[in-house]
């Protein structure tokens, strides 16, 4: 992993993927979703880009606004959260090898790794929320941008579910460690729900894009 110092972004793509590739347990799969559905991002903010005083898609201007607005913002927060995922696993993986010999050291171990497995859990999450809204957002274009780039709306789609699917792994498999049942059942229905909208999302803007057409603005949208 590179040190904290270094930020996956900084890194050429090739040496990010060297890490991912390597034997150090991060960057895993989490940063990995992060990352994916930062590209997503980006194809929304580039479809956004292509649409920009296209007088075929004029009236769409608001959409392609707020939407290249919003495709770059995820772009930057989810490689932030690659990053934030990779320290959140480092803190877990330093409270597992706390020692546990005496029972004040079991107990104080306990305590980090359940603190460790929240924040290990919350960020994942983070990132489900963010591929939530590139979904969204790829969704507002669909049939109201450049025709000729529509398929990327598609694509950024695949990505954001995919790492989405990603993502949420990584939080349901740190929930059992939290030792909260509460928090536990609310951060799982959050997921599940989440999921169920980005793949419906997800679906409908790839059936818009498949129809080639173009679609009316919605009042009081963009």
């Amino acid at each position: 992993m590179p040190s904290a110092a270094v930020q996956f972004r900084d890194l050429t793509l090739a040496e990010f993927v060297d890490e991912l590739a390597s034997a150090e347990p991060v960057p895993g799969g989490g940063s990995a979703s992060a990352v994916a559905a930062s590209l997503g991002a980006g194809l929304v903010a580039m479809v956004a880009a292509l649409s920009v005083g296209r007088p075929k898609y004029a009236d769409f201007a608001e959409y392609h606004a707020s939407a290249g607005v919003a495709g770059r913002a995820l772009t930057d927060r989810l490689l932030r959260l690659a990053d934030d995922d990779s320290a959140a696993y480092a803190v877990f993986a330093a409270a597992l090898k706390m020692p546990k010999d005496s029972d004040a050291e079991q107990v104080a171990r306990r305590s980090a790794l359940q603190t460790a497995a929240r924040t290990a859990a919350e960020v994942p999450l983070a990132c489900v929320e963010a591929c939530h809204e590139v979904v969204v957002a790829a969704e507002s274009l669909a049939g109201r941008s450049n025709l000729n780039a529509s398929s990327d709306l598609a694509v950024a789609c695949l990505l954001a579910s995919a790492a989405a699917q990603g993502a949420a792994a990584n939080v349901l498999v740190n929930l059992p460690a939290v030792g909260d049942d509460a928090f536990a059942a609310a951060m799982g229905a959050r997921v599940t729900s989440l999921l169920a909208e980005i793949e419906s999302i997800s679906s409908a803007t790839r059936a818009i894009v498949a129809s080639g057409v173009l679609r009316p603005a919605q009042a009081g949208a963009g």
